[in-house]
């Protein structure tokens, strides 16, 4: 029977066969073991506000001098490492503390609105874009990938500052009514073709419909976590077959970070203050974005 430590022992046990199969481990270890600290930075703040670790990843990966493609394809195969680790934790956490309570009840119905759209989009923008003129020109262009980050940022940060007030709320709806039914899969699709893109987008927007529309902000992070983590493991199949760009190197020390970032976000949230998080978080997201428009670069 599978318990808590069963996963996180069988992923560390798998790492550390392909970490000692390589042919110098301790030079592998050396060159690329800081992005181990950047895995554990990047998938706390994913997984304990609902936005995507490409937030972190996406503009430290252009500022290392990455190619486009290399970002979000390295950016996506990281996140497939620490998005699972929080859906596995968060998804725990509704089996065994809020399946009774109303205001988590929504939670599968949402996914399953979602998932679809998400996925749907995610495909369509990847697999359409040497036919699209329009998704062929922002796919693989530094410019364009730089720009498109720091709006989305820019927005989220803002949405995220506008719904703060909201964070007060002590009371939450606790069923669908039609408009989400008709919204989710709509902002899924939207959300999920953003994260094509940028490797980040369809959590973030899903979770702040969520928070508007007056759902828990809790139950609304733990939705966009275990809903990216879906989509980008959708994702990266792209980018394993078709790019082959991603930085495997990168991704064996970052994902493992993000496995243990991943596994510790849960707690992060309920440790603290919601509205304090989301403020801290939404400043963050605010400093990232204004580094990537073109007047600060």
């Amino acid at each position: 029977m599978l318990n808590r430590f069963t996963v996180p022992s069988i992923l560390l046990l798998v790492w550390g066969v392909v970490f000692f199969s390589q042919a110098e481990p301790l030079t592998l270890a050396t060159d690329f073991g800081g992005f181990l600290v950047l895995g554990v930075i990047g998938a706390i703040f994913a997984n304990a506000t609902g936005a995507g670790g490409g937030v972190v990843f996406v503009p430290v990966f252009n500022h290392l001098g990455f190619a486009p493609v290399d970002i979000v394809a390295t950016s996506f195969a990281i996140q497939c490492c620490g998005m699972t680790a929080g859906a596995l934790s968060w998804w725990g956490h509704f089996t065994h503390a809020e399946r009774q309570n109303a205001q988590w009840s929504v939670l599968p119905q949402v996914l399953v609105l979602s998932i679809p759209g998400s996925v749907c989009g995610l495909l369509m923008a990847q697999y359409a874009a040497s036919s699209v003129p329009f998704l062929s020109a922002i796919q693989g262009n530094v410019d364009d990938l730089h720009l498109g980050f720091g709006v989305f940022s820019v927005f989220l940060a803002l949405v995220i500052f506008a719904s703060i007030p909201l964070l007060r709320k002590t009371t939450f709806k606790s069923e669908m009514t039609g408009v989400e039914v008709l919204l989710l899969p709509v902002v899924g699709f939207v959300g999920g073709a953003i994260t094509a893109w940028l490797s980040v987008g369809v959590g973030e927007l899903v979770a702040v419909l969520l928070i508007l529309r007056g759902f828990s902000v809790t139950m609304a992070i733990a939705v966009a976590v275990i809903l990216s983590a879906v989509s980008v493991w959708f994702g990266v199949i792209y980018h394993v077959v078709e790019t082959q760009a991603v930085a495997w190197q990168v991704v064996l020390f970052a994902g493992a970070g993000a496995i243990i970032g991943g596994r510790l976000a849960r707690y992060v949230v309920l440790a603290f203050s919601v509205q304090k998080l989301k403020l801290f978080f939404g400043f963050w997201v605010l400093l990232l974005g204004l580094s990537g428009l073109p007047v600060f670069y």
